[in-house]
Parts: structure tokens; sequence; C-alpha cells
């Protein structure tokens, strides 16, 4: 608005160009002194501060990009996890392309001890010339001749240009597998971005609490209370193990690992050992039964034998929200083991303290 009234009061100033200049500048002058007076009743008003938010509003606030940084670390792992394979089938089909080369040249030589023999008795055949040529475009182009030569070294000049062709084919899954590394490659770390600036925010969120009301919206769940807690939830751990023994030996084995990790720190992307996120932590469990399990919740939501929320027993996996976002491994009684979010150490919960979506039990 104050932005709207300068413009309009300088449209009516040039609209009176009669005026005279001791006008002019007494109306100058009395600008001068009503935008001091402005001023000074502006520095006499106090400004009016955005209400502090209340504590229910932060802890809603925090869980909310907690959540949002969840997805985003899953979306991390799963670009990761594209960059890691490219990157080995990349590296796989370079050994290929580098041998597919070696039988290639070794060929061409055994061609060129027959085409130098060849020439001293009298000329080289078409067939032997263009395989020995330097274009190997060239030899594919005119790759019929291979059909018109009649000699009996007609066989190896058509596998060198098999292996012209194979060789090309590699080239091209390697420019392709190069491709899809770079673009998940960005993907990783545009979603690190997003993991970062999320957690980042919430932190200045809790800094403005005191440590108590940190502790509440927090669930008094810090990695500075996380032995305590460990210690608290060993018992409740061992107890849901016997009242609900696992149904096998893998997934007895699973629980014991993600009990073991009780009180360790929660990180982002990390699977272990010394911190976790919640795929993180259930594929190295079930990975210490034997089980190899995908790297992120969406993945691991496929993964095994769908059960549903009455079925389940302990080694199940169990997924939150609607879009999988959250997995934790159930142990019986109600209870799960999981990593849940950055500031809080792997723990235990009830089965029912976030939106239930599904489980899984691996194979």
């Amino acid at each position: 608005m104050a932005e709207h009234r300068r413009r309009r009061w300088r449209r009516t100033t040039y609209r009176k160009p009669w005026l005279s200049g001791r006008r002019s500048s007494l109306r100058v002058a009395a600008g001068l002194t009503l935008a001091g007076a402005a001023t000074a009743g502006a520095l006499d008003t106090p400004a009016l501060a955005d209400p502090e938010p209340t504590l229910a509003e932060v802890e809603e606030r925090v869980d909310a990009l907690h959540h949002e940084a969840a997805q985003a670390t899953e979306a991390f792992n799963a670009a990761t996890e594209t960059a890691e394979e490219a990157e080995a089938e990349l590296a796989e089909l370079s050994d290929r392309a580098a041998r597919r080369t070696a039988e290639l040249n070794d060929a061409r030589n055994a061609l060129g001890a027959h085409a130098s023999a060849s020439y001293r008795a009298g000329g080289m055949p078409a067939g032997l010339a263009l395989a020995l040529s330097s274009d190997p475009d060239e030899f594919l182009r005119r790759a019929d001749v291979l059909n018109r030569t009649g000699d009996r070294q007609s066989q190896r000049v058509r596998e060198i240009g098999d292996k012209l062709r194979e060789l090309e084919q590699l080239r091209d899954e390697a420019d392709e597998r190069a491709e899809e590394y770079a673009e998940a490659t960005e993907e990783a770390d545009r979603q690190r971005l997003v993991v970062e600036e999320r957690l980042a925010e919430a932190e200045e969120l809790l800094a403005t609490r005191t440590e108590e009301e940190r502790a509440r919206v927090l669930a008094e769940e810090s990695d500075e209370v996380a032995p305590v807690r460990a210690a608290r939830d060993e018992p409740r751990a061992a107890e849901a193990a016997e009242t609900a023994p696992a149904p096998t030996a893998r997934a007895a084995t699973a629980v014991g690992f993600a009990t073991a990790q009780l009180g360790k720190p929660y990180g982002w992307g990390a699977t272990g050992p010394d911190a976790f996120d919640c795929s993180g932590l259930t594929q190295a469990a079930w990975g210490a039964a034997g089980v190899s399990l995908p790297r992120t919740s969406y993945a691991q939501a496929g993964a095994g034998v769908r059960v549903s929320r009455s079925e389940l027993a302990p080694g199940d996996l169990v997924f939150y929200y609607a879009d999988n976002s959250h997995v934790a491994l159930y142990i019986g009684n109600g209870q799960i083991v999981h990593a849940a979010r950055s500031g809080t150490p792997v723990r235990l919960a009830d089965v029912d303290s976030m939106p239930f979506n599904g489980a899984t039990r691996p194979a």
C-alpha cells in the first residue's frame, strides 16, 4: 500500500508542472517533515511480533518435518542403490568390452598373417581386406562382402564382424548405464539436500524450546538418554520374545539382532553397525539371518508374504503411512523395534504408535 501511495504521489507531482519553485520547495519540506514525524512515530510504536508457536504446534511441525525427511531418506536410499547398481554394471560392461576388444585384436592379427601370405601369393581377398580395415563402421556397412567370399578364411572374417557388432552393443549399453548412474547420483544429491533442510528446520524449532519441552516433543528419546532408554527397553524386548516366540530360526535371529541395537543412534542413510535408518535396521536384521532384503522401505514392502495386522509374528516387517515411508520389525506382544527419526535412538514402540499400512513376512 505504501508503494502504491508513493507511485500515485509521483504521478500527481508530474501533472502539476506549473507549480513555482518556491511552492515545490515548500511541498518538499512539508513532505520531509511529515516523513520525519511518521518515522518518529514508527520508532515509538513497538513492532508486533509473530506469536510464539505453542508446544503442540512445534510438536506437530517437527513430526511433519521428520516425516518429510524420512520420505526423502528412502528416496535417497533408492537413488543411491540405483547409482551403485549402475556403477557395478558399468564396470562389468567395461570388462566385457575389454575382453571382446582383445579377442577382436587376436582374430585380426591371425587374419593379418594370412593376408600377408595371400598378398605375397598374388593378392588379398576382398573379405580379408575389409576385415582388416581400420574403419569398423565401413566393415559393418559392407558386411555383405562376407557372404561372397568363398575362401576358407570367410568364417573368421564373419566372426570379426560378429565381435565388432557385440562390441558396439556393449558400448551402447555402457553409455546407457553411465547416463543412469549420473541421473541417480544427481537425484541422490537432491534428496540429500531435502533431508538436510527438513532436519535443520526441525532443529531450529526445537532450539526455541526448553530442554524439558524438547524431551517431550521427542518423546524423551534424545540421544543423550539412549542408554537409559535401552536399559528400560531390554526387559520389555525379552518379555515380548518370551510371550511370542518367533515362528522360525531366521525370524528369531532377526529379532535378536534388532533388539541388540537398542539405544544406537538414528542416522539417515545408515545401515550399521554404529547407526541405522529405518530400512537400514530391518535390512541388517534380516541380513544377519541370511535373508537379503531390498534397501528401501518401499521395496521391502514388496518382499515376502503379506500378513494382516492380526497375523503378526516376531520378525515380520511392519510398514507405516500410506506411502510405506517407515518400516519397523515386529518382536511380539504388540511391540516393534525401529530406528524412528533423527535425534532419537533405536527403540521399542507400540505397533500402533504410527499409522499402520501393512506388514510382510520375509522368507
